[in-house]
């Protein structure tokens, strides 16, 4: 429908329809803002809005015969706009970046209302090594570090620790190998050293043999490193045959240490002995198990020249091998170390 003028509006304009009754005062059904709010009509006739007046939901209006039709219409509402309930306002009700950080409260978001992995490399100041002091480390000062036992994440631990760490892994038990070529025969009952070509071009082994039924020697001197704890050690021996047998074959080790300035002509400690099998075939390898702890007899110390005495004890009835000699390739020398270097 077209209109001359402006195109009329509509809103909500509540009607009370009163019966006088001789009085002067009625009850509206809502509380106008003032007289001209509404708009009184007396048995159609339009009030003036002198001829009456509004407090609250009580109107006055005086002179009404009783039982006459007094039309009352309000020309607009007081709208009332509610509170949100604590709690009730919910994501999807805030528009997009309608949030920032003019609206944050300083320091008022914590750890909790961070997401995992939230912040990288990306939101970290480009020049966040050079915007720290210099300062020398110490063993009680903090690292910060990725544990590969948690998925990464990241852990602290303290200088001191570290080293811990690294001590640790560079101390423990240590190995020493003679070759049986950098041994020496003693002048009594001394093993035999050899040559022994395989084939040409192939490993040649300079081996000690040990006589099959007369118990032989060989002497070598090791100058202990001062990161030895001083204590025990063990041995492993490293040996063949020239011919194939499946026999076994008693081997024996003792030894003791010399201090600075004591003699060289002392005893060596009580041996101990392991027994091994050959395996059935020419100029196999063989390697024994450890030793029990070999005890060095004299007084360990610092810098000790330790010297060994190996032997075969051909005589002893576990030594079945009554047919060739035992070839010794060499001796490894297990000692447990309690630094990690020798200063």
């Amino acid at each position: 429908m077209g209109y001359i003028g402006n195109e009329p509006t509509t809103g909500h304009f509540p009607v009370d329809n009163l019966t006088s009754t001789g009085g002067s005062t009625y009850t509206l059904s809502k509380a106008p803002a003032s007289a001209g709010a509404i708009e009184v009509s007396v048995q159609g006739i339009l009030q003036p809005t002198t001829a009456y007046s509004v407090s609250g939901t009580t109107l006055t209006l005086a002179g009404v015969a009783n039982n006459v039709n007094i039309f009352v219409r309000h020309l607009g509402e007081t709208l009332s706009l509610p509170t949100p309930a604590d709690g009730s306002v919910t994501t999807t009700k805030l528009a997009v970046d309608a949030v920032d950080s003019d609206h944050i409260v300083d320091g008022s978001v914590d750890n909790a209302h961070l997401a995992a992995d939230a912040v990288d490399g990306t939101k970290l100041k480009d020049a966040l090594i050079a915007d720290f002091t210099e300062v020398t480390v110490a063993t009680g000062d903090s690292i910060l570090l990725g544990d590969a036992t948690d998925s990464g994440n990241t852990k602290r631990d303290t200088v001191q620790g570290l080293l811990d760490l690294v001590h640790d892994a560079t101390i423990g038990l240590q190995t020493i190998w003679i070759p049986a070529i950098a041994m020496v025969s003693p002048t009594t009952n001394g093993a035999e050293a050899a040559a022994v070509e395989t084939t040409a071009t192939r490993p040649e082994m300079k081996v000690l043999d040990f006589d099959s039924s007369t118990k032989e020697y060989a002497q070598f001197s090791v100058a202990m490193p001062k990161s030895w704890n001083l204590g025990t050690v063990t041995a492993k021996f490293y040996w063949t045959h020239a011919t194939a047998v499946a026999t076994d074959v008693i081997w024996g080790i003792q030894g003791v240490v010399v201090s600075d300035n004591d003699t060289i002509d002392i005893a060596y400690g009580t041996g101990v002995t392991v027994t091994d099998t050959f395996h059935n075939a020419a100029e196999d390898l063989a390697v024994t198990d450890s030793t029990v702890a070999i005890t060095l007899d004299g007084t360990p110390a610092a810098d000790d020249l330790a010297y060994f005495q190996v032997y075969r004890d051909a005589a002893a009835g576990g030594d079945t091998t009554n047919s060739t000699d035992a070839r010794l390739l060499g001796v490894k020398i297990l000692f447990t170390t309690d630094a990690e270097n020798d200063n």
